[in-house]
């Protein structure tokens, strides 16, 4: 007998829940106990009164595994909705990462190209190193920190994701 083994694939999940103490842990504990990953994971507050906070999770899970993360996430007592953002359709994900690169001579030059080419601001700038801060998908700073890894990376520092869905509609 075999058994297919399912495709996961990668999810974005905006879960809003009321802000407080012990939320967060209650969450992430949800998905440590059932042997779930969060690859990313944000969190802000979204009222102007600071009651309601955004959670933005980004997990890889097959469809199955999905709708019983979503059904338990909805089960918790401070959670209002739970969105699906891959599968609710069309939406915006940004990330910001700081990048430190230490070089001289050429490798400095090759590091300021390869910003200008990223679209990646000088934050802070020394004789000898540069923090660059990129924003964009996930996608686009791994590339820029895998490239800079070459000119002398010396250290990065992650947001995580941020998305919304596109449109009058809100997830």
């Amino acid at each position: 007998m075999h058994i297919k083994e399912e495709q996961k694939e990668r999810h974005t999940l905006a879960v809003i829940v009321d802000n407080e103490p012990g939320i967060l842990a209650r969450i992430a504990g949800l998905f440590t106990a059932r042997g779930y990953n969060i690859e990313s994971l944000t969190v802000s507050e979204i009222t102007e009164d600071n009651r309601i906070s955004r959670i933005t999770i980004v997990t890889s899970a097959s469809d199955a595994v999905m709708e019983q993360i979503i059904a338990q996430l909805e089960r918790l007592v401070p959670v209002h909705k739970v969105t699906d953002l891959t599968a609710f359709g069309p939406h915006v994900e940004r990330e910001l990462a700081l990048v430190k690169v230490a070089g001289t001579g050429d490798h400095r030059i090759e590091a300021l190209r390869l910003a200008e080419v990223y679209r990646a601001r000088v934050v802070d700038a020394t004789i000898s190193s540069f923090v660059f801060e990129v924003t964009g998908g996930s996608e686009k700073i791994d590339k820029f920190v895998e490239l800079m890894r070459e000119v002398g990376l010396v250290e990065v520092a992650r947001t995580g994701v941020v998305a919304i869905s596109r449109g009058k509609e809100a997830a």
